[in-house]
This record gives structure tokens, C-alpha cells and sequence, in this order.
């Protein structure tokens, strides 16, 4: 039986939890998460590299110490989230599981493992078993989507999707966030400010997703990704989807404009009192005021806010729904998600 069948070491007690990267934007919205959760730990360690090590970080009224990330760093750990990026997952989280963690991965290095669970779990909970001591975490596009399509696609079959994403700052971490608050500063004051984390002017300003291009597709690394995981997570392998993703000058939560082709006839009220009861929405759909999802509203916001729900006027047999979603990055897009995976896992955590 494989060591990741059973409950960890510490079951009968809480787990002994460690982040990898906890001084990134990741990393610390998940001390956050875990904090107000209440999540049942004995003990959370603080992994980063060299030069963040001495650092003290707040966690439940004490401060506590970043420890340098080693080969030697997971003895006694039970869960670990990575939150360090891809060549970090992929050194290290295989020693974690080797040391008897299971590992809740926020990079991309293993979405696309056909081993490894790709989980959201208000989307695919019962895609977590089995699995071999790793999971992944998704693409914070295709996280914060498939909590609206999923529920969706149970009632009516989704066959089509059109995305255009408007993705802020966080995504791109927390020097992306610094950059776009100095360039805005200097924009205002009339200065010049040269960007050093982006390849554009940030403030006042949006253009395509950083990401590198395809120079064969024409489509860039962070479009390929969501649509591949958005794939997988429903479970959908060879669903058609269209997308552009853009950066857009806002400092956290991403947007975005679905349009929803189905299987047959649907009605937006249907649509709109399926998402009324699904886990991890929140229906932002307020015609009369003009009020639908917007970033500072999704921002600090567990729940994905989707609004806007209107028949699409370019197909005449009303099977398409057109959609605008807006959810924080940060949280559902990345830490709060790893979160509610180690708590679908019954690792000892419990919301």
C-alpha cells in the first residue's frame, strides 16, 4: 500500500504543516488562509531561500522565524504547500514526499502530470484519489473559472468556451504589485519610471499577458495553460476553447468574459439559479443598478462573483450564455484553493 493511502504520521493530532516560499504573495496569503480558517496545526514551518531567512512573519498572535529551504527541510512535516515556483516543485517536492509529506504544489511543474490530481475542489473533489503524494494546484484563470463552469457543465454539457481574461498585478506576484503601485505614483506626479518586472508601462495601461508567445499559434504560455487545465479539470479533453488573456492595472482579483456554448437550450434564469446554489459562488447580477462582478469587490473575497448571465446574441439557437467572473487571485486563485485541497483530503485539517 503507498504511504499516501493512509492518514499522515499525526492523523490522531493536527499536522505539522510547512510552506515553501512563505515570504512570496502566495506565501503569505496562505499563513493568511490558515489563520483565519482556524486550520488544526501543531506546528507551521516557514521555508525560503537564503536571503529571506531570519525574517519573522505574524501567525496567530506569535512571529515566526523563516527557515532556509533544504534537502533536509521536511522530517516530521505532514502537508506542504510549494509556493516558489516551478524548478523549486520540481527539486524539491519529491524529497518532501520521500520524507512522508503530501505536497500541495502552486507551481506549474505538475498540472499536467497525468499522476498528479489537477484539483478545485468545488469542481472535481473526487479526482484527488489516488494519487502518489503530490497535488497540484491549477492556473489561477482556470481555478477561479471552473468554480462557475463546473456546476454548469453537471446540469447542461458545456461543448464551447470563449474567454477574454482582464488579470491583475497579483498574478504576477508581489514585485509585479510594487511595480504597478511605483509606476501609477510616478504616472501622477508627471515622473518618468522605467518598469523592471513587466515588459510595459503598468499604470494607465493593458496589453497582452506576459507570457512568452508561440510563435507557431500565436497564442502565449499563460492562454496554453488555461486552456489545457480548464481541459482537465472538467474532464473535458478535447473541449474547444478560444481565449485571449491581458494584463489590466489592478492590484489583485482577475476577470473575466465567458461566453458558454451548451449542449442544448438554456436560459439565463436557469443558469442564474443554478450558480445561486453552487459552492464557492456568490451571484453579483444586479441589472436594474448596473452592478455586476468587479475586481475590488473579489478582492479579500473567498468566493468566486459571477454576474452579467445574457443569452449571447451571436448564437440565434440560445444554447450560448455569456458570463463575467471575477475572483481573487491570491485566494481562490491560489492559496485559498491549496487550502480546501489539504481540508478535501481530511489530512487532519478541517475548515
Amino acid at each position: 500500500m503507498n504511504a499516501h493511502s493512509l492518514p499522515p504520521r499525526s492523523a490522531a493530532l493536527a499536522p505539522v504543516i510547512a510552506i515553501v516560499g512563505a515570504t512570496g504573495a502566495v506565501g503569505i496569503e496562505l499563513i493568511r488562509v490558515l489563520e483565519a480558517r482556524q486550520t488544526p496545526l501543531s506546528r507551521l514551518r516557514l521555508l525560503a531561500s537564503p536571503r529571506s531567512a531570519g525574517r519573522t512573519l505574524p501567525f496567530r498572535g506569535a512571529e515566526i522565524e523563516v527557515e532556509v529551504l533544504t534537502e533536509d527541510s521536511f522530517a516530521g512535516c505532514d502537508i506542504v504547500f510549494f509556493s516558489a515556483g516551478a524548478s523549486i516543485s520540481r527539486n524539491y517536492a519529491p524529497l518532501a514526499v520521500q520524507a512522508g509529506a503530501v505536497v500541495i504544489d502552486n507551481s506549474s511543474a505538475f498540472r499536467m502530470d497525468p499522476t498528479v490530481p489537477l484539483i478545485v475542489p468545488e469542481a472535481n473533489a473526487t479526482a484527488l484519489v489516488p494519487h502518489a503524494g503530490i497535488i497540484a494546484n491549477p492556473n489561477c484563470v482556470a481555478a477561479i473559472a471552473t468554480v462557475a463552469l463546473a456546476p454548469l457543465h453537471a446540469c447542461w454539457s458545456i461543448r464551447r468556451l470563449s474567454i477574454v481574461t482582464y488579470q491583475s498585478a497579483s498574478g504576477a506576484g508581489a514585485a509585479a504589485m510594487e511595480e504597478l503601485r511605483a509606476g501609477t505614483a510616478a504616472h501622477l506626479a508627471g515622473a518618468p519610471f522605467t518598469p523592471q518586472v513587466l515588459p510595459h508601462p503598468y499604470a494607465f495601461n493593458i496589453f497582452s499577458h506576459n507570457a512568452d508567445v508561440d510563435p507557431e499559434t500565436g497564442y502565449n504560455g499563460e492562454e496554453l495553460k488555461v486552456v489545457a487545465e480548464t481541459r482537465r479539470i472538467l474532464n473535458l479533453p478535447r473541449l474547444p476553447i478560444g481565449i485571449t488573456c491581458v494584463r489590466v492595472p489592478v492590484l489583485r482579483a482577475h476577470s473575466m468574459a465567458i461566453s458558454v456554448r451548451f449542449e442544448d437550450h438554456v436560459t439565463p434564469d436557469l443558469v442564474r439559479a443554478r450558480l445561486a446554489s453552487a459552492p464557492g459562488v456568490r451571484l453579483v447580477d444586479d441589472r436594474a443598478a448596473n452592478h455586476f462582478p468587479m475586481p475590488s469587490e473579489a478582492t479579500g473575497t473567498d468566493d468566486v462573483l459571477v454576474g452579467r448571465i445574457r443569452t449571447d446574441l451571436a448564437d440565434p439557437s440560445g444554447r450560448t450564455i455569456a458570463m463575467f467572473v471575477a475572483g481573487d487571485q491570491l485566494l481562490k486563485g491560489a492559496a485559498l484553493n491549496a487550502v480546501q485541497i489539504a481540508e478535501a483530503l481530511g489530512l487532519g485539517v478541517a475548515a
